[in-house]
């Protein structure tokens, strides 16, 4: 809806954005030619700017090393494995086309490199954003395969790894492309630091509801679903086995094992995601409706945070991935030759 010469009561649309703020008091400006500063404290932005300083200097280092050890070390290249590293380079897209953007933005208080420029960044960041959390999707399924078995003894073989890679891409690409060919586009969101797709407005010729509609249906309601089901299964079969073994020390302990590591992958995949998509509904819902530039920017930060505490929950907290990365850094951990070939707690199946 738009009032009075395209005035809206709660915010204000133009070529490429959408300021969260009336401008009756002609206080707005276009984020790509001049600073924010009338929507956030000009601390905040440089607060913004020392977070995602933050998340490049954890979040590089930890997928780059998770790159780095799997090329060294055989063992680590396995099928299984194969997903992990997939997780790690869309961390590094992330960290290098997404978050230096956001750096650059963040320090000058507005988008200062230009719509082309947030088309590109938000391409990237929703790519890199995307690619994981199909990651996250396809390391599910293939833990659910190998320790459920539901077609049986079924030979998870590098072919499927590299299918399983391949697919992330697809549904990456088939998310983030669109709004570069007219379905939807991207926008400065929030602090106008960062872009991403266009939830904002109603705008003619770019069909953003169901552009949004698609996102949800397949980006999000299915992946949570996918996630829920096959960890779900998952910890069910586990607890299953162990209580037919309750004399066996080590089922009991992989048992406990594999749950808590299934409630950290479904706790952060939630973290990163509930708080981003629930807030792109409302303002969906919601057309025209009051919010604030933190209010919008909060959720998107955390989607991006996971750029770093996917690689701590799915690499670091693997044995052999953290003892391989403390052999390369010079702080010990001795690779055990023995460490089963899942290297993802799917070795529990072994076990059972």
């Amino acid at each position: 809806m738009v009032w009075d010469g395209g005035i809206e009561p709660n915010g204000t649309e133009g070529k490429n954005f959408y300021i969260p703020m009336s401008n009756r008091t002609g206080v707005v400006r276009s984020p790509f030619e001049y600073e924010q500063y009338y929507m956030v404290d000009p601390m905040i932005y440089k607060l913004l700017a020392f977070y995602m300083f933050f998340l490049i200097c954890t979040g590089t280092p930890i997928n780059a090393l998770t790159l780095l050890v799997t090329a060294q070390n055989k063992k680590l290249r396995q099928p299984l494995n194969f997903i992990l590293v997939n997780l790690a380079v869309a961390g590094l897209i992330m960290c290098a086309f997404g978050f230096t953007i956001t750096i650059t933005s963040a320090i000058n208080g507005y988008f200062i490199l230009g719509a082309t420029a947030c088309a590109v960044e938000g391409f990237m960041a929703t790519l890199g954003g995307e690619v994981a959390l199909w990651s996250l999707v396809v390391l599910a399924v293939e833990r659910y395969i190998v320790v459920c078995k539901p077609m049986g003894s079924f030979k998870f073989s590098g072919t499927h790894a590299g299918a399983g890679v391949l697919f992330t891409w697809i549904m990456a690409m088939a998310c983030a492309a669109p709004p570069l060919f007219g379905w939807s586009r991207y926008l400065p969101e929030g602090m106008q630091c960062s872009c991403g797709p266009d939830y904002y407005t109603l705008a003619p010729g770019y069909n953003n509801e169901s552009y949004v509609i698609y996102m949800f249906v397949v980006h999000f309601f299915t992946p949570v679903f996918i996630i829920f089901f096959t960890y779900g299964s998952l910890v069910l079969t586990v607890k299953a086995a162990a209580a037919q073994q309750q004399e066996s020390e080590s089922t009991q302990k992989a048992e406990r094992e594999v749950t808590r590591m299934c409630i950290l992958m479904v706790f952060g995949f939630l973290v990163a995601w509930v708080p981003y998509a629930s807030f792109a509904g409302w303002i969906f819902m919601n057309k025209g409706a009051a919010f604030t530039a933190m209010t919008a920017a909060i959720p998107a930060f955390f989607a991006k945070s996971s750029a770093l505490y996917n690689p701590v929950i799915y690499v670091l907290l693997n044995k052999q991935f953290r003892n391989c990365m403390l052999s390369t850094i010079g702080m010990g951990g001795m690779v055990d030759d023995e460490t089963s070939v899942s290297a993802s707690k799917t070795e529990v199946s072994s076990a059972l």
